[in-house]
C-alpha cells in the first residue's frame, strides 16, 4: 500500500445548503417527487449533479408514499341462482347519499336471496369493516349462520378482518368478477328500491331521520310490499307458507299457471272455431260447385 494511500483523509462534504433547499421545496409542493423538485432547483441556476441531489433526498427521507393497487385474485363466475331454503346465502351491498349539509352518509345492506327479506340496513357516515363485522355478528346471533354471503370487491370485503371472520366461522364468501354487478343482483335490485323508497323520496337533515324512516319502510317492505318474484306476495309471509310445507316453485310460479291454463283454454277455442270454419268453407266449396255445374247444364240445354 503506497504511503499517500494509508495517510489519506477523506474530506467530508457539506450538503446543507441542498439539504436546505430539498426541504423548503418538500415544504411548499409536498404533493410533488423527487424529479420535480431537481427540476425547479435546476432552474434556480443550481450546479448540483442529480445524483447527488437524489443521495441527499433520499438521506432526508422525503420519498412520497407510493400507493400501489392491491391485486384481487381470481374471481370465478358463478350462476346466480335462488337458494332453496331460507338463511342459506345472504347478499350485501353498499348505497351511498348525502344529508341536507351535503355531508354524505352511506348504508350497508343486507338481504336474504332465499325470500329476499333485508335482514339488516346500517347507516352511519362511516362503515370500515370492524363494523361490517358487527352487523353480521349481530344477524349470526340472531337468525344463525348462513352457508355463504355473496359480495362485490368492495375494501371493506377484502380487508382480512372479514377474510379471518368467513374462516372462524366457516360461511364462504362469493366475491363476484370486478365490474359485473349483475352477478350480485338480488341486492343491487333491492337497492334500487330502497332508494326510490326512501333516500330520493325525502330530504334528510341528520342520521337519525334515515334510520327511522329506513325502519319503517323495511318493516313495510317485509311484511306488506307484495313482491314479484314471489308471486305477488310479501317475503315474511312467503317464507312463512314454504315453512309450511308448501312448494316454493309452484307458489313462486302460480300466475305463470294461470297464464298457461288460460292459453290451454284459448288453444281449444281456437281449434275448435278453425274446424268450424273449415267446414263451413268446405261446405259452400261443394255449394257453389253443385250451382255451377247446374248453371253449366241449363245452359247447354237451351242452346239445343
Amino acid at each position: 500500500m503506497s504511503k499517500s494511500v494509508y495517510y489519506y483523509k477523506p474530506l467530508l462534504k457539506d450538503d446543507t445548503e441542498i439539504e436546505d433547499a430539498l426541504k423548503e421545496k418538500a415544504e411548499q409542493h409536498s404533493e410533488e417527487g423527487f424529479w420535480k423538485a431537481y427540476d425547479r432547483l435546476r432552474l434556480e441556476g443550481k450546479p448540483w449533479n442529480h445524483k447527488r441531489v437524489y443521495r441527499v433526498y433520499k438521506a432526508l427521507g422525503l420519498s412520497l408514499r407510493r400507493k400501489v393497487k392491491k391485486r384481487l385474485p381470481a374471481r370465478v363466475k358463478e350462476p346466480l341462482e335462488v337458494p332453496g331454503t331460507l338463511n342459506h346465502t345472504w347478499s350485501m351491498d353498499f348505497v351511498t347519499d348525502v344529508l341536507e349539509n351535503k355531508r354524505r352518509f352511506r348504508g350497508f345492506n343486507v338481504i336474504d336471496d332465499y325470500n329476499r327479506e333485508i335482514l339488516f340496513i346500517e347507516i352511519d357516515h362511516s362503515l370500515p369493516s370492524n363494523r361490517i363485522i358487527w352487523v353480521l355478528n349481530h344477524l349470526i346471533n340472531k337468525r344463525g349462520k348462513p352457508k355463504g354471503i355473496r359480495m362485490d370487491n368492495g375494501p371493506e370485503f377484502i380487508a382480512n378482518i372479514t377474510a379471518n371472520w368467513s374462516l372462524m366461522h366457516n360461511i364462504e364468501f362469493k366475491y363476484i368478477q370486478p365490474g359485473k354487478p349483475t352477478q350480485n343482483a338480488f341486492v343491487e335490485r333491492f337497492n334500487g328500491s330502497y332508494r326510490r323508497g326512501v333516500l330520493n323520496k325525502y330530504i334528510f337533515e341528520d342520521l337519525e331521520q334515515v334510520r327511522e324512516q329506513t325502519q319503517i319502510w323495511m318493516d313495510d317492505y317485509n311484511h306488506f310490499r307484495p313482491h314479484d318474484a314471489l308471486g305477488k306476495i310479501p317475503p315474511i309471509k312467503y317464507a312463512e307458507v314454504n315453512s309450511n310445507g308448501a312448494s316454493s316453485i309452484r307458489i313462486k310460479n302460480n300466475e305463470f299457471d294461470k297464464l298457461e291454463n288460460q292459453a290451454v283454454l284459448s288453444r281449444g277455442s281456437l281449434q275448435q272455431y278453425s274446424t268450424t270454419s273449415s267446414t263451413i268453407i268446405r261446405g259452400n266449396f261443394l255449394f257453389s260447385n253443385i250451382c255451377n255445374n247446374d248453371f253449366a247444364i241449363q245452359d247447354a240445354e237451351r242452346k239445343t
